[in-house]
Formats: structure tokens, C-alpha cells, sequence
């Protein structure tokens, strides 16, 4: 019986992981740094005190809940129309064979960086409506962490009251991850000392897995090897989309230069035009 080294396995991680970045312009490091913390990259990882599973530990209904909504841009239409959600959003598969097929998902290293990548895309997208600027890959891990709703009074408060016990705003969390939200002694930590050591953490996982950038910071979006930079008045995410759109109908590697003139490289979208000549340059 033959042993897949641990070091070829860590690749084919890092790969899924990469492609995942690349189809959802969620950051790399994030998502390297997410998986690090969650389950060491390895993907079987299951949790003993839960149902937690895979590389970025999903519990069976959010993994539900989130191939339901993108199975079907990433091949998992059969996936997504055999979830029905009932009475408060719970999600159920009626044949108890796709229900296990669906869930063993989530020890696949590429789904489950897809749909952790997708996940994170949702958050990003609430959370910075909320906060009123650019999500970091430690907003969306207290995303991860607290659920959205917590992420939201964390981050607000991490604001207005950065010294305000954590514990305090959330007891369950607290009782079930005593040594997050105390210290040494059982003192308390403020929202601001989580914040930092979940950053702290998230920097160390992407370090570790071979990042090539710190994880905590303001999430980069990506498109292909291409990073997309943002207009005049314009965020990363509005960016993104304007460059997929555009690199769509003209194709990944434009016929000519006059194709390329499509692109008008004004104030407002010259942050294609250096991706655009890259392209050209490699007919």
C-alpha cells in the first residue's frame, strides 16, 4: 500500500485552495490562514464535540445552507436542488444517501475551499454594509466564529468600546470557549484583545501553510494571477465585478490590441489596463 507524502498533500491543498481564490476573489491568505487555524489543513479533520468537518470545519447545516445557495455555480447543481429549506431556515435532504454524499463533501479539499471562499464572500458583502468600510480577513473570521449577527455587535463595539468584556457580550460563546474570551487568572479580555489574537492567530495559520501574505488584513481580491485594482470612487468588490464582466466578453486572452482598446483605460478603469497588456503579451 502506497502513503501519499504529507508534504503532496499539503500541496494539493494549497492548490484547491489557490483555485478557490481565484474563482471568488476572496483573498488567498485568508482562506490559507482560515483553514490553517481550523483544521491544521488537513482535509479530514472532524471535530469530537460537534459535526464539524473538513478543512474549514463546517457543521452540517451551514454547509447545507451554503451549497444550497452556490452548489450550483461550481458543479453541484444535483447537490443544491436536493437541499429544501423548512420552518426557520433548517436545511434537509429527504434521501438519506444524497444527504451523506453531500456532506462527505466537506473532506473535499476543493469543495469545501469553494464553499468556504463563497462564504466569506457572503459575509464580506454584510459585513462591510454594516461597518461602513473594507472587510479584514479578521472581520470575517469573527464572522466565522460569532455568526454574522455577532460579528456585527463585535465589530461595533470593537469601535465604540474596544475595552468592553467580550464575555460579557457573549455569554454562550464565552462558556463554550473559556480560554478565547479569558486569561491567565480568569481575567476577562476586552473585544479588542480577541480581536487581536484572532488576527494574531490567522497571520501565524497562513505563515505556517506557506502563505505569501499576512491573513488579517483588508481582504485583496483576485482574478486569475491578476490582481484587480479599484477606480475613483469605486471598492475592490465593484472592481472585481467590472473586470469579470469585461474579461468575459472579450475572452481570457484578447485577439488583438484593438480588442483591448474596448477596455478605454480612463481614471475609473485603468485598474485593468496592466492585466489587460499581461493577457496581450502572452499570445
Amino acid at each position: 500500500m502506497s502513503v501519499t507524502p504529507i508534504a503532496n498533500r499539503q500541496g494539493a491543498v494549497q492548490t484547491a485552495i489557490a483555485q478557490a481564490s481565484a474563482k471568488t476573489g476572496i483573498d488567498f491568505n485568508y482562506l490559507l490562514g482560515q483553514a490553517q487555524v481550523e483544521s491544521g489543513m488537513r482535509p479530514g479533520a472532524r471535530a469530537a464535540t460537534s459535526s464539524a468537518t473538513g478543512l474549514y470545519q463546517f457543521v452540517e447545516q451551514s454547509w447545507l445552507a451554503v451549497v444550497k445557495k452556490h452548489g450550483a455555480e461550481h458543479g453541484l447543481g444535483w447537490a443544491a436542488d436536493a437541499i429544501q429549506p423548512g420552518r426557520g431556515g433548517r436545511m434537509s435532504v429527504s434521501d438519506p444517501a444524497t444527504r451523506r454524499a453531500i456532506l462527505g463533501l466537506r473532506s473535499d479539499p476543493c469543495y469545501a475551499s469553494l464553499m468556504a471562499a463563497e462564504h466569506a464572500s457572503d459575509n464580506k458583502a454584510d459585513l462591510e454594509g454594516v461597518i461602513g468600510r473594507p472587510a479584514t480577513g479578521t472581520d470575517l473570521y469573527m464572522a466565522h466564529f460569532l455568526g454574522l449577527g455577532g460579528a456585527r455587535r463585535f465589530l461595533a463595539a470593537l469601535q465604540s468600546h474596544p475595552d468592553r468584556s467580550a464575555a460579557a457580550m457573549f455569554p454562550a460563546a464565552a462558556h463554550a470557549n473559556r480560554a478565547i474570551f479569558y486569561g491567565p487568572g480568569g481575567h476577562p479580555r476586552s473585544v479588542s484583545e480577541i480581536y487581536q489574537r484572532f488576527a494574531a492567530k490567522l497571520d501565524q495559520g497562513a505563515d505556517l501553510a506557506g502563505g505569501t501574505g499576512r491573513a488579517s488584513d483588508v481582504l485583496g481580491l483576485s482574478l486569475g494571477d491578476n490582481e484587480v485594482i479599484a477606480g475613483n470612487g469605486e471598492d475592490q468588490g465593484d472592481a472585481l465585478a467590472w473586470a469579470r464582466t469585461t474579461l468575459g466578453a472579450l475572452g481570457a486572452r484578447p485577439a488583438s490590441a484593438a480588442q483591448a482598446n474596448l477596455l478605454r483605460p480612463t481614471p475609473d478603469n485603468a485598474r485593468l489596463a496592466y492585466m489587460m497588456l499581461a493577457s496581450l503579451g502572452g499570445n
